[in-house]
């Protein structure tokens, strides 16, 4: 590392004068020189200097290989340091070099030198390889949700790269590697995912940012046609796996199918009127020849329909009705919403507004938003716990194969739950629907600073809800009659459990030893009783006994400890006694 730190210092100071940029836009240029043996008049025109580059930091021809690299470069150990470039070399990047070079006059000069070597080599150029190279781990980078997540966003802008080489086969690949040259355990090369198929009764239509919308009957044999392609691919847009087969949504439309294909006791053109329809994102859509080709779909709405029908047509394949009666599949359709040219934000939107007609909780909206993406790899990476932001997800998984080292999965409710007894926000708790309806107070909950948080620090708060019951019954036990309220202070009790255990001078070592795993020893419940029986119990005291709420318990009405004017007072009170200060899950200690 003292060598690199040295060969980028001295390339720093011999060009600066020449090239501009930072001092790290010289990393790239060591790896050039030294991975491909190059002169430096010519790498230092493969290397962007400065801004606007486009997620675009290199780029280099081997004409004997026939490979052409593009490079993104990052001086760090931290994959997570590729996410705000890599989003923008799918927002603007590839489209900018491959398709349309004249949209912007001032963009880095590199992308006019890559698109120059492009048109260059275009007929001999057999592999696009996007090379991601950083000082970290590339397994740890293949193993995060939200890289991989950009990296089907990126993947599925090869259409760009194909119009460029007017269709010719062109391989894609992309890969993390270590400036070391450790290659990740996976190298993926994905296909474009291309479908023709028909379409009745289409109409079109435009938003104000351009977005198009196309509408049409669509059949769902070629629905079909694309999961049994896709798999579970085809729904990574979607909020969650799928229902299960027994579930009233499903069971439904297994009777209906049945009464179709099976009875014949309905006719198949029944089936698009009793359906409210599906919706889909494609990265691109176009007419050709009667029929619509869709690149890169993807489910946002329908994964019911989708499944059901797939289950069907396997748990049905040998009854000699569907066979005898198998072209009513040709008048099966279900109406369609195509939605294409919008941003990812957009699409966000619209799946989330698809899917309120549906019997789906509003935090189930949210499970693919980029911030829950980046709390399930923090997790992961530090704890080696799964965060389940997906209703289902868990069971579905390969622990192994996902780096999980625990058998319990931390849960988006429970967790929402945490980091707002962890803030003090103990009224917001009655009304969970809220935080996810409302932007504001979601942005609130999940915001950037709970990825800079000790993940220790959030098992050991996640963990305490688990033992609320007992700690209850243990501060009852110091006074039966004294401390009958206590079982309405859950809420209340858990958030001050939180801030003792943040503000516990031993923290580090509590975390260590029971911050990074699920489990509930008895040990644990100990320190915690300790908590709940010494400090949280008579802070409990002090609220019962200050007189500011003498007439609601007069009245038996104890909502007031369902307050944060309650939680407040308490915190001023800890204070005094034990110099707590409030902490919150949102940044490193």
């Amino acid at each position: 590392m003292k060598s690199l730190d040295k060969q980028i210092d001295q390339l720093f100071s011999d060009l600066k004068s020449i090239c501009g940029g930072v001092r790290n836009d010289y990393f790239g240029l060591v790896y050039l020189e030294n991975e491909f043996e190059l002169p430096r008049e010519k790498a230092i025109n493969q290397i962007a200097f400065g801004g606007n580059d486009y997620g675009i930091d290199g780029f280099h021809f081997d004409k004997e290989t026939k490979n052409f690299y593009i490079y993104q470069f990052k001086y760090t150990n931290s994959y997570t340091q590729f996410k705000d470039s890599l989003q923008r070399l799918i927002d603007a990047g590839l489209e900018v070099v491959f398709v349309a070079p004249n949209t912007d006059s001032n963009k880095n000069q590199i992308i006019n030198q890559m698109r120059s070597s492009l048109i260059t080599n275009r007929a001999i150029i057999e592999q696009v390889c996007f090379r991601f190279i950083f000082l970290g781990d590339p397994t740890e980078a293949e193993r995060s949700q939200v890289l991989d997540k950009l990296r089907e966003d990126l993947e599925n802008k090869k259409y760009y790269i194909d119009e460029f080489f007017k269709n010719r086969e062109i391989t894609f690949i992309v890969e993390y590697r270590s400036f070391s040259g450790k290659v990740g355990s996976i190298v993926d090369q994905r296909k474009t995912h291309i479908y023709d198929f028909p379409m009745k009764d289409v109409i079109s239509y435009k938003g104000e940012n351009n977005e198009t919308m196309h509408i049409g009957l669509i059949n769902l044999t070629s629905l079909n046609t694309i999961f049994a392609d896709m798999g579970v691919r085809f729904f990574e847009r979607n909020i969650r796996y799928g229902l299960g087969e027994y579930e009233a949504v499903n069971r439904a439309i297994s009777k209906s199918l049945k009464s179709i294909l099976i009875d014949q006791k309905e006719s198949p053109l029944v089936f698009a009127f009793n359906h409210n329809g599906i919706t889909l994102y494609a990265e691109h859509i176009e007419h050709i020849d009667g029929r619509y080709r869709i690149i890169a779909p993807r489910l946002l709405n329908g994964a019911q329909t989708v499944t059901t029908f797939s289950k069907f047509m396997e748990s049905n394949s040998d009854n000699p009705q569907l066979k005898q009666n198998k072209s009513l599949l040709e008048d099966l359709y279900v109406l369609c919403k195509i939605i294409s040219n919008s941003s990812q934000d957009f699409v966000t939107t619209v799946t989330i507004n698809n899917n309120r007609q549906n019997p789906v909780e509003p935090w189930n909206l949210h499970a693919n938003d980029l911030i829950q993406l980046q709390l399930q790899d923090k997790l992961k990476e530090d704890v080696g716990i799964y965060y389940e932001r997906q209703e289902n997800a868990f069971q579905s998984i390969d622990m192994e194969e996902e780096g999980i080292t625990e058998a319990k999965a931390i849960e988006l409710i429970k967790l929402t739950q945490t980091f707002l007894v962890s803030d003090g926000n103990i009224q917001r708790l009655a009304n969970l629907r809220q935080v996810f309806e409302d932007d504001n107070s979601y942005s609130q909950v999940f915001n950037e600073s709970r990825i800079k948080c000790d993940s220790r620090h959030i098992v050991l708060c996640y963990k305490v809800q688990f033992r609320l019951r007992k700690l209850i019954n243990d501060i009852i036990e110091k006074g039966v009659n004294k401390y009958a309220y206590a079982p309405r202070a859950r809420y209340l009790l858990w958030a001050l459990m939180c801030q003792g255990i943040l503000n516990d001078d031993n923290l580090e070592e509590t975390a260590e030893e029971y911050g990074t795993n699920m489990n509930l020893p008895a040990q644990f419940t100990s320190y915690l009783s300790n908590i709940a029986t010494t400090k949280c119990r008579h802070l409990l005291s002090e609220l019962i006994n200050s007189g500011k709420y003498d007439e609601k318990i007069n009245e038996g009405n104890y909502s007031f400890l369902r307050t944060s004017q309650a939680y407040e007072f308490c915190m001023d009170h800890a204070y005094k006694k034990w110099k707590w200060v409030k902490k919150k899950l949102n940044k490193t200690i």
